[in-house]
């Protein structure tokens, strides 16, 4: 089958290049790794993987991290401490 169709897509550089030097490392170029996410896609007859909206727990989660008003520990023993309190 010969490739005669041409994908465009904008997408942000540093997520172009951060995922061409993670794909080089798995012997893919760009091309290649949008061919098999496609072919993926078609054999799955929808995406490879799950996609759902985030919980209210993890909402909350990332509110508190957007705020920075969540807590920070100064060692890993006093995380445990304050999760079992």
């Amino acid at each position: 089958m010969s490739k005669s169709i041409m994908i465009h897509a904008r997408i942000e550089p540093t997520l172009k290049s951060e995922t061409e030097q993670m794909l080089s490392a798995l012997g893919l170029n760009m091309t290649q790794a949008i061919t098999l996410f496609l072919q993926q896609v078609r054999l799955q007859k929808g995406l490879p993987f799950e996609v759902k909206l985030p919980s209210e727990q993890t909402l909350k989660a990332l509110n508190e991290l957007e705020k920075k008003d969540g807590k920070t520990f100064s060692s890993i023993d006093d995380l445990f401490d304050d999760l079992e309190n």
